[in-house]
């Protein structure tokens, strides 16, 4: 039996042609994981304006119900400004740029909770049904923020096991796609709060 002649370029071929598929599909894979942990970023910013976009309706009713607690309601306001100003690209982000996003937002919670904490000295606010109303969407958006910061962690870790496994590895080296940063917890969040009676 006689071997075909061009059969060492066809099987050349086929091994080029599966190379360059696998190549293909790899890349496509890595591009469409990135803009997951992208899009997912995007959902905790939207969650982050939704209560930046509560806190002056909240103040405004505050305000009107505890005039002398200025500097409380100075702080709030205070802390939303410098959380707004915090912008991240997650493409490009850096541990850094991620930790001072997660501070600017701690000191917004921060401050929220010293603002709620007042409003316990006031009975006529805790009765305010508009009061009511943006506190119960200040919760929601709390678990919200919470779930949308769940979810670019996983998409993130997800991505990033990607980028590492191999031989995905090596698409991921030869087309720079870097490690993404996690959110992680806040310095302190460790130990328990002291609470004082």
């Amino acid at each position: 039996m006689k071997k075909p002649k061009n059969l060492g370029w066809l099987i050349a071929g086929a091994v080029v042609l599966i190379i360059l598929f696998w190549g293909v599909s790899g890349y496509n894979g890595l591009v469409g994981q990135d803009e997951a942990v992208d899009n997912k970023w995007a959902n905790v910013e939207t969650q982050y304006q939704r209560r930046s976009d509560l806190i002056p309706n909240l103040v405004s009713t505050v305000k009107g119900y505890a005039k002398h607690e200025s500097e409380t309601l100075e702080a709030v306001m205070a802390a939303r400004s410098q959380a707004t100003q915090v912008k991240i690209d997650p493409s490009n982000c850096t541990p850094q740029q991620l930790a001072q996003y997660q501070k600017a937002q701690g000191d917004v919670t921060t401050a929220l909770g010293k603002l709620l904490a007042i409003t316990e000295n006031y009975p006529d606010l805790k009765a305010n049904q508009n009061f009511l109303e943006l506190q119960s969407q200040l919760e929601g958006t709390e678990n919200r923020i919470n779930v949308a910061r769940k979810d670019f962690n996983d998409a993130a870790k997800e991505y990033n096991v990607a980028i590492r496994r191999f031989p995905k590895s090596i698409l991921a080296g030869m087309f720079g796609f870097e490690k993404k940063n996690y959110f992680e917890a806040e310095a302190g969040a460790e130990k328990a709060p002291k609470i004082e009676f």
